[in-house]
């Protein structure tokens, strides 16, 4: 089993900046990809970003291209969203999940079944 657990949402302001980080524990041998999700009121879970756990292949939804950025630290077994140029619609609960699909890059990496472990999920407010 593997356990992860997200930190860093908060309320900020339009335009502003917030990093989220995913602490995963357990069989983290087992993952091949962390991704992020995010769920806003009212409205299905979407894909939000993945990257591969190593060579570090990354995918983003096109809503979030060009502002924000998924990384990783190995050694901490932790992924990161750094979130900039916050919009109004981007305030939703994120998740953080992972996938032991050794095929994930060629699979729908966009989508929920993919992923085996979920985060129980930081909430993202930005305010006018």
């Amino acid at each position: 089993q593997v356990q992860l657990v997200e930190s860093g949402g908060g309320l900020v302001q339009a335009g502003g900046s917030l990093r989220l980080s995913c602490a995963a524990s357990g069989r983290t041998f087992t993952l091949y990809a962390m991704g992020w999700f995010r769920q806003a009121p009212g409205k299905e879970r979407e894909f939000v970003a993945v990257i591969g756990w190593s060579g570090g292949m990354t995918y983003y939804a096109d809503a979030v291209k060009g502002r924000f950025t998924i990384s990783r630290d190995n050694a901490k077994n932790t992924v990161f969203l750094q979130m900039n140029a916050l919009k109004l619609e981007d305030t939703a609960v994120y998740y953080c999940a992972g996938t032991t699909n050794r095929l994930w890059y060629s699979s729908n990496y966009y989508e929920r079944p993919l992923y085996n472990y979920w985060g129980q999920g930081t909430q993202v407010t930005v305010s006018s």
